[in-house]
């Protein structure tokens, strides 16, 4: 089966103009990139639309934001979210999408794996392993990583009706399509030394902010789930 060329890739961007051109050479052929733009100071729109790519600009800071705005800019019946800083591929997304195609899944995510000392943070493997953990519990779903790096359909992404704007942004995407009863399938992929400093994991405080946004995540979810029964 060939992927379809009906594919948007969502590029959350905050000042990378450094590794914009390696990933947007590697997206797709056929495949739309939309580069969301959260406020860069040095440049990023302007090298993401001298390279093709089709540019939002989100001035409301947060992952959440960015990535939520790309979604809504979409109009591909698939839609992939990829990291901005060249630590993931998007060329790893095609198998991903094939799976969607293939309806063998609805929701497909990659789980890192560090190619070299220093790609993936301890304290941010430390973060990551306990709000799998926490999510296990919440979901039973048995995922290793909430990366980056996923797939889906776009109106089912928009019904879940995602409303972090934050670091939880991933982590409810996934809660709330488990909740609606998704297929949810996790696969290894390598995971680069990142290009520039990161904004959210670079630091134990960037972590811990996002970890805290993961768990009102959760919190905010479950309270949801038991007001609605």
């Amino acid at each position: 089966m060939t992927t379809p060329t009906t594919v948007d890739i969502v590029l959350p961007c905050l000042d990378e103009a450094e590794a914009l051109p390696w990933v947007l050479g590697r997206v797709p052929p056929g495949w739309r990139a939309i580069v969301v733009d959260n406020g860069s100071r040095d440049g990023s729109a302007r090298i993401a639309e001298e390279r093709g790519a089709y540019v939002v600009r989100e001035p409301v800071r947060g992952f959440g934001a960015a990535c939520h705005a790309g979604l809504r800019a979409a109009s591909a019946d698939i839609v992939c979210f990829c990291d901005c800083d060249a630590s993931l591929d998007p060329g790893l997304l095609v198998p991903f999408v094939r799976e969607i195609v293939a309806g063998e899944a609805d929701l497909v995510l990659g789980r890192r794996r560090p190619t070299a000392r220093g790609a993936w943070p301890a304290h941010a493997r430390v973060g990551n392993l306990a709000l799998s953990r926490l999510l296990r519990r919440r979901t039973g779903l048995r995922l290793r990583d909430l990366g980056p790096l996923r797939a889906a359909r776009r109106e089912a992404l928009l019904a879940l009706a995602l409303t972090d704007r934050r670091s939880g942004y991933p982590l409810q995407m996934v809660v709330r399509a488990s909740d609606a009863g998704w297929r949810v399938r996790e696969h290894d992929v390598p995971y680069l030394p990142r290009t520039g400093a990161s904004k959210v994991t670079g630091t134990w405080r960037g972590t811990w902010h996002a970890v805290q946004d993961m768990r009102r995540v959760l919190a905010e979810d479950v309270a949801g789930e038991g007001a609605g029964r």
